[in-house]
């Protein structure tokens, strides 16, 4: 699957840079031995921004491969992205 939709596009990549700089920045904060609380904190934080990040993708696949599809012809294809569809949840952090 590709991401044509460009807003989608351009707010996922958005989200990926924060989370880019978030991890820079935990770095940072263990190369200068900040507060361990401080440092669990912002990787709560970078757990959050991966998993709203995986579930606007997981929306656009679903909405792009799953609902497009339309014809019996295309049953036996949906069923096969739905597999691989929960394949990818079960192996996404909880």
């Amino acid at each position: 699957m590709k991401l044509e939709n460009q807003e989608v596009k351009t707010n996922l990549i958005g989200r990926l840079k924060r989370i880019e700089g978030q991890v820079r920045g935990v770095e940072s904060m263990v190369s200068e031995e900040r507060d361990c609380g401080e440092i669990l904190q912002q990787l709560t934080a970078i757990q959050s921004a991966v998993r709203s990040a995986s579930l606007t993708f997981i929306e656009e696949y679903a909405t792009r491969c799953l609902l497009d599809s339309t014809g019996e012809e295309d049953r036996t294809r949906r069923q096969e992205l739905i597999k691989n569809l929960l394949a990818l949840l079960s192996k996404a952090p909880v």
